[in-house]
This record gives C-alpha cells, sequence and structure tokens, in this order.
C-alpha cells in the first residue's frame, strides 16, 4: 500500500507578513549603520559588494508591493513547494537587475520600501495571485519566500560585515520549514528523519520506513546550519567535520540532495 500523501504545511498569513516586516526592519537597521568602506566591501555572492547585496534585499521585499500594482493573473501556476526549486533559473536575470538598482542612498531605499510594503499588503487578500517571474503565486505563499530570502541574506550581510543582524523569530521558523519540506519534496520517501529544531521535522528519501521508536537513520542540526546547508552557503563534509550536523545511520548522507536552492 503506498503512503498516504503528505499534505502542503500551512502557515500564519498574519505572521507571516509580521515576520517579513519585522526581518527587514532588522536589515535596514543594520544596513544603515554601515560605512562607506564597509558598503564597498566585498560579499560571498559572487562580485557583489555589500551595497548590492542591501539593495537586493530591498528589492526582495519591494517584489510584493511591485507584483500587487500588476494585474492579476488569471490563474496560479506556481506552489509554495516548486519556489526553492525554481529559482535557479533566474540567477543571470536577478545577479542583472540587482546591479542596476540605484542604491546610492540607501537609507532613501530602504525608506520607500518599508513604506510600499506596509501599503501594499494592507487589506491584500491572501489569495490574491502575483505576476512573479516564476509564475503566478498566491500573496500569501510568496511572503513565505520572502521569509527565505530576509534570512538567508540576512546571514549573507553578517558574515560579509561582522555584523550581529538579528533574526526574527517568526521570519527563521517559515524559511527554515519552507526548505525542510523542500527536501521532502526532492526526495520523497519515509528512510531517513530530518530534525532541524524547535522548527521542523521531515521524513524523507526512499527506503524502508520506521512506524515507531526511534528512526534507524537521523539527520539533526540547527537552523542557521540548516539553512546554509539547504542554499550552498555551507558544504555537507564541513558542516559535519565542524559537529555542526549529526547524521546517524546508514541513509542519512544527505549530500548528493544539497543545496536545494542555487
Amino acid at each position: 500500500m503506498p503512503p498516504a500523501k503528505k499534505r502542503t504545511r500551512s502557515y500564519d498569513s498574519a505572521k507571516t507578513r509580521a515576520a517579513v516586516l519585522a526581518q527587514f526592519r532588522n536589515v535596514r537597521q543594520g544596513v544603515l549603520a554601515l560605512s562607506p568602506e564597509q558598503l564597498d566591501g566585498p560579499t560571498r555572492l559572487g562580485e557583489w559588494t555589500v551595497r548590492e547585496l542591501a539593495a537586493h534585499i530591498s528589492w526582495m521585499v519591494d517584489s510584493v508591493p511591485h507584483c500587487l500594482g500588476m494585474p492579476e493573473p488569471a490563474k496560479q501556476e506556481l506552489a509554495l513547494l516548486d519556489w526553492p526549486s525554481v529559482t535557479a533559473s533566474g540567477a543571470e536575470r536577478i545577479d542583472e537587475h540587482t546591479r542596476g538598482i540605484e542604491s546610492s542612498d540607501l537609507p532613501a531605499l530602504y525608506a520607500r520600501t518599508l513604506e510600499a510594503y506596509e501599503e501594499g499588503i494592507a487589506g491584500a487578500s491572501d489569495d490574491r495571485l502575483l505576476p512573479i517571474s516564476f509564475g503566478a503565486m498566491r500573496l500569501a505563499d510568496f511572503l513565505v519566500t520572502r521569509t527565505v530570502e530576509l534570512v538567508v541574506h540576512t546571514d549573507d550581510l553578517n558574515a560579509a560585515t561582522g555584523l550581529d543582524i538579528p533574526y526574527d523569530r517568526q521570519a527563521l521558523a517559515a524559511c527554515t520549514r519552507l526548505l525542510a519540506d523542500a527536501l521532502a519534496v526532492k526526495a520523497p520517501g519515509g528512510a531517513v528523519e530530518v530534525r532541524v529544531p524547535p522548527f521542523a521535522v521531515v521524513q524523507c528519501v526512499e527506503g524502508p520506513r520506521h512506524t515507531r521508536g526511534t528512526p534507524p537513520n537521523v539527520v539533526e542540526t540547527d537552523p542557521l546550519t540548516w539553512i546554509r546547508l539547504a542554499t550552498g552557503r555551507t558544504g555537507w563534509s564541513e558542516a559535519l567535520d565542524a559537529a555542526k550536523v549529526s547524521a546517524s545511520g546508514e541513509r542519512a548522507d544527505l549530500s548528493a540532495l544539497l543545496p536545494l536552492m542555487g
């Protein structure tokens, strides 16, 4: 008998909307404290400077009101769990757009983005379809993807500058859960249990399925390490060597499945 199909995780839209706002404010506070020399410094994202990374983050949030201001598509084309796997296809376009953002006045850019986001989502329906570049997507789902963009790039900013920009708990939780669920979609099954306390537990990988007690194949890590693994900021072997990941069982090697996003 085939295993029951897993239901898509639900997210509290009000909390997600607030999480995007809270994390963007955290980033804004950190970015506005940077000196011109720091803004011109390198990042781990290819040739992007810190300034370009900061501009990119603003664009990721501004994409919400921007898409809300466009005509609504006729039908949904992209589900939430489809999003992580398609993002790499837009890398060249995203890079080109980011480099073209006018970012000489980051305080003004961030202020405009913050105001546009708050005005845009006020009263907007969760089911409103947005014409994002990867396909029409529900607003509620798109907002979950914004937590991924914000959390991942907050980590990039901290790595590049030595800042300690905090992570909104709800944003970190949504980001962690979406990327964990994306793994379960990429490698369906019940042979391995992946634990990312306190936010997510998923089963994945084909093979014998456990029904009770401690599963034979377990991977456990913390949220930020999981996010770095899922997005290619950290390699599997590197995380194991640093004792950031524990993996037990003959099927608990996830290296062939990672990263989930480019």
